[in-house]
């Protein structure tokens, strides 16, 4: 069973690119984030073959799922502040062709920047409130995955330049704890389960050639269950669609688990 997380930085701006990908990949789900409007096409991914559930806003923010198979919602918002309308979260269960259902989390973590206004500390809340959801679960037996752009750089390893990240929400010391407060509720981090080397990047900016420098930072993660890390074989960065024409600044990481 293959899943991706991809943050496309624009349903609209990136319509064609997931429909490629969707037919080309062989992934069995698709979560993405940052879609930044409120319609969703569902009918035209039906069409393609595929079911789909979104949780969007106005313009900004926004988490999709796509599977070949159907698709359960569980929850459409974080608990813990029903003040919150940021569109962020999609809890959901679908399965691949053989396996049982499959509790799967989508999430678009807060950026935090500045980190010296009210955006940095929605982000560590943010975080605290998906620790007591996961804990939940956790608490439940209730085996998950969790995928996204968590907009954390967990390490120096992590980025090209730990000097140019000092003062960026991304690498503060409470955002890097918090990461791995999630991690000590026992889940694994997929991706450096497998790979340990520096360098391995999900995010390159648009600015001063950072692509074509490999002036990159890794944010994009999986985070499994001790029962859904049983079943994992591989996780993968593509780099590829970062090169395609106007791409989405993040890259797809996919995880490879058994049926």
């Amino acid at each position: 069973m293959k899943i991706t997380s991809w943050n496309v930085n624009s349903l609209k701006a990136r319509r064609q690119h997931i429909e490629k990908y969707l037919s080309d990949s062989g992934v069995n789900v698709l979560m993405v984030q940052e879609l930044k409007g409120e319609v969703f096409p569902h009918d035209e991914f039906k069409a393609l073959g595929w079911n789909t559930e979104a949780v969007t806003q106005k313009a900004y923010n926004g988490v999709a799922v796509f599977s070949k198979e159907p698709i359960e919602v569980i929850l459409n918002h974080l608990p813990g502040d029903d003040s919150d309308e940021q569109a962020r979260y999609i809890e959901f269960e679908t399965h691949g062709p053989t396996s049982s259902p499959l509790r799967l989390i989508d999430i678009y973590l807060p950026n935090g920047n500045p980190i010296d206004t009210e955006k940095f500390s929605y982000k560590l809340e943010w975080m605290e409130r998906l620790y007591k959801r996961l804990k939940t679960l956790r608490d439940q037996n209730i085996p998950f995955i969790i995928g996204g752009d968590f907009n954390v750089i967990p390490e120096d390893k992590d980025c090209y330049d730990s000097k140019a990240w000092i003062d960026d929400a991304l690498a503060q010391p409470e955002s890097r704890a918090a990461f791995r407060k999630l991690i000590n509720l026992g889940l694994t981090e997929a991706f450096r389960a497998l790979n340990t080397a520096p360098g391995q990047y999900t995010f390159w900016d648009y600015q001063a050639g950072a692509w074509q420098k490999d002036n990159g930072i890794r944010i994009d993660h999986f985070l499994l269950s001790p029962e859904t890390a049983d079943r994992l074989i591989n996780c993968t960065i593509d780099k590829a669609p970062r090169g395609w024409e106007k791409p989405s600044d993040h890259t797809p990481i996919m995880l490879e688990i058994t049926s």
